[in-house]
């Protein structure tokens, strides 16, 4: 029976992580903690750790989940490993090559899910690799490793993806993991609506704060509201309507953004229900030396206004800010950050 058949049943079906970071780890070991087999695929230093240490699994909502060293299947590649679902969760840089690398190992028709930031991951694997299924997803959570082996949801939301027949015998397991997974006709918008949000990254990560106290900086939030602002721009000279993944409409958060603080942090305060100990993906990058995706998320928004014979400078500007930071590593402040954007 081919990997994407709707028939597939899941409970028997392995699920390979390819790429083990933080949502890999997070999301392949809530499936591993509910009895699915999963094959975790990565990086030395993280497979390293999940060896030593196992893997524990805490939350912003739910009781702390441990996986023993012995209980995980921990793997250098993904040559002759057998897998019903593949989560893609490498970097966007490493698509092409992670898909290539599937391709090589797993039967034609494997289904691969794309739990990746950004927006043209999915197609970009489904290229390199034309015998997979290739499907996006977009993860709403924030997952931040604490220590070796200790991944932290410090964020809610619910997983989403294209929907697919044979995605949807999978929606059970998942539910079962405590990840429910929606299914949507047309993923862009929903999309479009999570790289809005995730223009946050590379603010929280030239901050160098948790994610909760660099929000409470209103001169932080006026960067991200400028950001947002040129992105709404942009899609909507696409002809581009995105979704409604918060209380408030994707065109309203600039303006609840530039409040005073003590005002924000009422009308905002669904967006506050963070942990105080997440912070962005991107910060980890940074901090760990390694290439970072903001040119999956603030470049994106450059090209799509490229698209229709727009710009988006304040995009592009950031792109520069952080992929130069590693020649002078340190926190920008909240007035630095004003002042490159020339928000006064």
């Amino acid at each position: 029976m081919p990997p994407s058949d709707p028939r597939v049943d899941p409970r028997t079906e392995p699920v390979l992580v390819m790429g083990a970071g933080a949502i890999g780890c997070f999301v392949g070991g809530r499936l591993a903690a509910s009895g699915v087999p999963v094959h975790f695929v990565g990086r030395p230093r993280v497979l390293d750790a999940l060896r030593l240490h196992g893997l524990t699994l805490s939350d912003l909502e739910a009781p702390t989940r441990t996986l023993p060293p012995q209980a995980l299947s921990v793997q250098a590649s993904c040559t002759g490993l057998a897998a019903g679902l593949v989560l893609l969760t490498v970097k966007s840089g490493a698509t092409e090559d992670a898909a290539r690398e599937l391709a090589a190992a797993l039967p034609a028709g494997t289904l691969v899910l794309s739990l990746q930031n950004g927006i043209g991951n999915a197609a970009a694997a489904q290229r390199a690799a034309p015998g997979l299924v290739c499907i996006a997803g977009m993860v709403p959570f924030n997952v931040a490793e604490q220590q070796p082996g200790h991944y932290h949801r410090g964020t809610t939301g619910v997983l989403a993806a294209q929907d697919h027949p044979a995605l949807r015998p999978w929606r059970e397991a998942f539910a079962t993991a405590g990840l429910p997974l929606q299914l949507h006709a047309d993923l862009r918008a929903v999309q479009w609506a999570k790289l809005l949000l995730n223009l946050n990254n590379p603010v929280n990560a030239l901050s160098g704060l948790p994610l909760r106290a660099q929000l409470l900086d209103r001169r932080y939030r006026r960067v991200l509201a400028a950001l947002q602002e040129e992105a709404l721009a942009a899609l909507a000279a696409a002809g581009i309507t995105p979704a409604k993944l918060t209380p408030l409409p994707p065109g309203l958060v600039p303006r609840v953004l530039r409040l005073p603080t003590p005002l924000f942090r009422l009308v905002a305060a669904r967006m506050l229900k963070i942990d105080e100990r997440a912070r962005s993906s991107m910060a980890d990058d940074l901090a760990l030396g390694r290439p970072t995706e903001v040119d999956a998320l603030c470049g994106e928004v450059a090209r799509l206004a490229a698209s229709t014979g727009g710009a988006a400078p304040l995009n592009e500007r950031m792109v520069k800010l952080v992929q130069a930071w590693p020649q002078q590593p340190r926190p920008i402040s909240s007035q630095e950050l004003l002042q490159e954007f020339g928000l006064h």
